[in-house]
């Protein structure tokens, strides 16, 4: 986990000796000495060594957080996050000396890491910083202690693990209302926590030189700011046709099971009817709009109980997958601390998570695992973050990350898109593998997974760096949300919404403030990935069925990359892999180039758009 620094004893001395260099120089009238390229090295080098131990200390703070959900735990994580903040603000201002200095590559790079290691930079006031950590902790763990009463107070409780088992399983539209309608109203309370917590790191973006919080977010990514915006809609532009083939299908498939006054043949799709509490993937309504001749030949969720897989073996199949590839197994202590399975006795942030505590080899997982082919990519996702954390860890501290964060939630998928029929044979799942003839519903149901998340992807940052730059006002947060939702997703709020609402903090990454156009990115990036692994394999035939389990040449590639970590740009990153420099949707679009044709023939005579 990214965090922060604190001045060490030597940068502070060296600091106290710069600034008795500068008063005396004042008082003789001479300007302060320039720094130079040894006092950098120096200045970086004392910051790493203490930034290490808090990062350390932040990382387990977080996790007892995360794992055991009290006011305790939660007072505990705010004092670890507000020294790291305070330490990273004071480095990060101390760091802007050397900006005019002509530095080697290795000190510039990460000294403009340095500059962006916080997604929630805090002010210089010590109080505003205390207050901003507060907030922040308090948020996420409100969404890990959200429950509500869908039948009234003397009802039933539940939490979102099981509200989304109903919203994957149920085809009830009541039922699926009242569970969209429950699980939305944890949010309201955090409304004003979060408007604060806009400001405060607004203002610790600024002090540090940005224009927000958004701009400083965008800095990230080897490009300016505005660049990396444009590059982000040229993207969209590019799989929007897709996107939109694919919800007027859907659209027409929820109109005929659940009816014209519930689902306007023409209009936007009401959000509760698409299988995920926030409609951004929609593999669970798979059975409504599978196309006719799209029987896959197999039900994995059913193989998986009939062969009574378990969760922690579940992670060692994907474990497998990686150590087929040529690399070393996970360490035991990862068997010993990862969560799998949520307890019952106690509120845990089930979100699925993977961790690097101490930047070496104390690797783990958090995630509330259930037993279903959904989960089964997922345990493959989170592991390509574990194995990709171990091999950057011998670099330096601060390339220890992916060449951006889009990187490290493709590498993952990228590996889970070789769990195809021949994957599935091999692991002993199915004896045969299904014809050409079933491809039409592997593509469908991998479509509504990674084509239909596409503009959720987009939208959430879309509508913080409006938030953060103040073009969206607190008093219209919920209105523009939906706004937003309605323009790129095509879905609308089942109910009607009001500013009384705060439906954003009913999604994670907001309320934990996590950036999350790396996902969007990950969508286009992993099939980037994986066309170019199945290159170096040597596979032939369409690229939805290639998978590289067990190819050493392709686990090279990937492990060569995997190792730069943030030391080269991403463009240097995803051409050492990839052989080109520029992000590009054609590997995305040509994965799917047969349901994208299917699609358009089902689609005459139908409103395609929304």
């Amino acid at each position: 986990m990214r965090t922060s620094f604190l001045f060490s004893l030597t940068a502070f001395i060296l600091c106290c000796s710069l600034f008795s260099q500068n008063a005396q120089a004042q008082r003789s009238k001479k300007p302060p000495a320039k720094p130079t390229v040894g006092e950098a090295r120096a200045f970086l080098d004392s910051a790493e060594k203490k930034l290490k131990n808090l990062w350390i200390k932040t990382s387990r703070a977080s996790w007892i957080q995360s794992n055991f959900i009290t006011d305790d735990t939660d007072a505990l994580a705010a004092d670890a996050q507000k020294e790291v903040t305070a330490a990273t603000v004071d480095f990060a201002k101390a760091a802007a000396r050397f900006n005019s200095l002509k530095l080697p590559y290795d000190l510039e790079r990460q000294l403009n890491l340095l500059k962006l290691s916080l997604s929630l930079p805090g002010p210089g006031n010590p109080a505003e910083q205390e207050e901003m950590t507060q907030i922040s902790v308090s948020l996420e763990s409100d969404y890990g202690k959200g429950k509500f009463f869908p039948d009234g107070p003397q009802g039933k409780v539940v939490d979102l693990n099981q509200a989304s088992r109903i919203l994957a399983t149920s085809r009830n539209a009541d039922t699926l209302l009242r569970m969209w309608k429950g699980w939305h109203s944890i949010s309201p309370p955090m409304r004003d926590r979060y408007t604060r917590l806009v400001e405060l790191s607004n203002k610790g973006a600024k002090e540090l030189g940005y224009r927000d919080l958004g701009a400083m977010w965008r800095s990230n990514y080897d490009l300016p700011p505005d660049q990396f915006a444009a590059e982000i809609e040229r993207l969209w532009q590019q799989v929007k046709p897709l996107y939109e083939a694919l919800h007027a299908h859907v659209r027409a498939s929820l109109t005929k099971h659940y009816g014209e006054s519930l689902v306007p043949k023409d209009g936007l799709i009401p959000a509760h009817l698409l299988g995920n509490m926030w409609a951004q993937q929609w593999n669970n309504i798979y059975e409504l709009v599978a196309p006719p001749s799209g029987d896959m030949g197999y039900d994995l969720t059913e193989i998986l109980k009939s062969k009574k897989i378990d969760e922690v073996e579940m992670v060692r199949i994907g474990e497998r997958f990686f150590v087929s590839l040529g690399f070393d197994p996970l360490p035991e202590t990862f068997w010993k601390r990862s969560l799998f399975k949520k307890p019952a006795d106690r509120d845990v942030v089930c979100h699925a998570s993977a961790w690097s505590i101490d930047f070496h080899d104390d690797l783990r997982i958090k995630m509330c695992i259930e037993i279903n082919d959904e989960d089964f990519s997922t345990i493959h996702h989170e592991l390509g973050h574990n194995f990709y954390q171990r091999a950057y860890n011998p670099l330096p501290l601060l390339y220890q990350g992916s060449a951006n964060d889009g990187f490290h939630e493709a590498l993952g998928d990228a590996v889970a898109l070789s769990i195809t029929p021949e994957y599935l044979q091999q692991l002993g799942f199915i004896q045969n593998v299904p014809d050409a003839s079933g491809d039409l519903g592997l593509l469908m149901k991998l479509a509504l997974d990674k084509v239909a998340f596409l503009p959720f992807g987009l939208l959430i940052d879309q509508w913080r760096w409006k938030v953060f730059s103040d073009e969206i006002k607190p008093s219209e947060y919920n209105t523009t949300w939906w706004q937003l939702r309605e323009k790129y997703q095509g879905v609308k709020a089942p109910v009607a919404r009001s500013e009384n609402d705060f439906d954003p903090g009913a999604k994670y990454h907001v309320p934990a403030s996590v950036p999350y156009t790396r996902y969007f990115l990950a969508a286009i990036l992993q099939f980037q990935f994986h066309r170019a692994l199945a290159r170096e394999a040597g596979i032939q035939g369409p690229l939805h069925r290639a998978s590289v389990y067990n190819n050493k040449k392709a686990g090279e590639k990937l492990r060569k990359m995997m190792a730069m970590g943030q030391s080269r740009s991403w463009p240097e990153a995803l051409e050492a892999l990839t052989g080109e420099k520029k992000l590009d949707a054609t590997a995305f679009l040509d994965y799917f180039a047969p349901l994208k044709k299917w699609l358009d023939e089902q689609n005459k005579g139908r409103k395609v758009g929304y």
